[in-house]
């Protein structure tokens, strides 16, 4: 095989590399596994596959745009920049794509009831919209911290008639939403439908929900080389769980000639306790049912983790990065608080688009590395969010 032939990933057990797998009591593995039956099953059907189409295009608002951001190009000094405008779909970032997915997936297979977690609210939002198109019970488990901080996407989420479970225990953030809608999701997993919010978690989930996010790569490689005639040379995107970044860099796996760069938080610094760097500073153990690069304290407890951007804030991170950072495929960096906030307002008053705080990321390091680059070279942003959800807090975070 050559650099960048990969076998098939995962494995029929899951596994990417040494990562993922289902680390599951026996009788939650026989669950998982019925629901990978069903969607290999589904996902075949020309009917799923029309309506999921049908949805992306009427509903989603897809394809998103490819955008060429002349201003911040030239203000930079270097590389061409382009955005991938997941900000401009229903309901506001990427996650609407496999929310969808889910959605129609607990329809098909009979469900009676959807329930999730949520960290900065976009996957919150959007699974309650699918849910309310499908016309399917959705159950949303949040952190009492980002409920106070997104206010916004709690609002959406009531108005969009889920119900909102806040989360009060541990540091009432990302993590701890998961632990306890995974509590709800055994009391009937025969029943319910746990839709994970990115590529993390037992397998199937990490490679369902690729599959659904696997469209943003397909569509930004097809505009990139109709606008350019070429492939980007850079592509990045920001990496909390995962599931943006994964959804982009699927399809630029196998050309060797795009550098691949994923965007973790460094937080208040690399330096601190303050940071979500999981691949950056972690190392492999097990979280939510998967292996995977963890931030973990000397007994392999999860650890406190910080970003000022609430979808990034996890102490794991997908099992498909940690085997591609093993592999040397993908370029994981950071970006601070501080350089999160100056992307934030960069990109909002040289181009007229507010990103999400989680998209800054990318952005932010793209601003560092586009002056080092030539003209004739381009880097391809992953824009997985807008920042409406973000405006309040950024604006008393700077004094505005």
């Amino acid at each position: 095989m050559s650099k960048f032939d990969f076998a098939p990933m995962p494995d029929a057990k899951g596994y990417f590399g040494e990562f993922g797998g289902q680390l599951i009591p026996p009788e939650l593995k026989a669950i998982m596994d019925e629901i990978d039956l069903a969607y290999e099953e589904i996902r075949q059907q020309p009917a799923f596959q029309q309506e999921l189409a049908t949805l992306f295009n009427d509903y989603v608002g897809r394809p998103s745009p490819l955008y060429h951001a002349k201003r911040l190009s030239a203000k930079l000094g270097g590389a061409q920049i382009y955005l991938k405008r997941e900000d401009l779909n229903h309901t506001g970032a990427h996650k609407i794509n496999h929310c969808l997915g889910e959605a129609l997936l607990a329809k098909y297979m009979g469900k009676t009831k959807v329930i999730a977690e949520t960290g900065a609210g976009q996957h919150g939002v959007a699974l309650a919209t699918a849910c309310a198109l499908v016309g399917i019970p959705c159950e949303i488990h949040m952190g009492q911290v980002d409920i106070e901080k997104e206010h916004p996407n709690v609002s959406k989420m009531k108005i969009l008639g889920c119900k909102l479970v806040p989360v009060t225990q541990g540091t009432a953030t990302l993590k701890d939403a998961v632990d306890s809608a995974f509590v709800e999701y055994l009391k009937d997993p025969v029943n319910y439908l746990y839709a994970i919010g990115s590529v993390v978690g037992p397998h199937p989930f990490p490679k369902m929900v690729r599959d659904f996010q696997s469209i943003i790569g397909q569509e930004a490689r097809e505009q990139f080389q109709a606008k350019t005639g070429k492939l980007p040379d850079y592509i990045t995107a920001c990496v909390g769980g995962g599931s943006n970044a994964i959804g982009l860099f699927t399809a630029f796996l196998a050309d060797q000639s795009v550098k691949i760069v994923g965007v973790e938080p460094a937080g208040m610094g690399l330096d601190t306790d303050k940071h979500s760097a999981t691949l950056t500073l972690g190392k492999p153990g097990e979280i939510h049912g998967m292996k995977c690069y963890v931030l973990a304290d000397d007994t392999g407890q999860p650890m406190a983790v910080h970003s000022i951007a609430s979808g990034l804030d996890y102490p794991g991170v997908g099992p498909q990065h940690s085997y591609l950072k093993e592999l040397g495929r993908v370029q994981y960096e950071t970006a601070t608080d501080e350089e999160c906030l100056t992307a934030f307002m960069t990109l909002s008053q040289v181009e007229g688009i507010i990103p999400a705080l989680e998209s800054s990321h990318a952005v932010a390091w793209a601003m560092r590395t586009a002056p080092q680059l030539s003209p004739e070279q381009s880097i391809l942003i992953n824009v997985s969010g807008r920042g409406d959800k973000d405006t309040d807090y950024v604006i008393s975070k700077l004094g505005l």
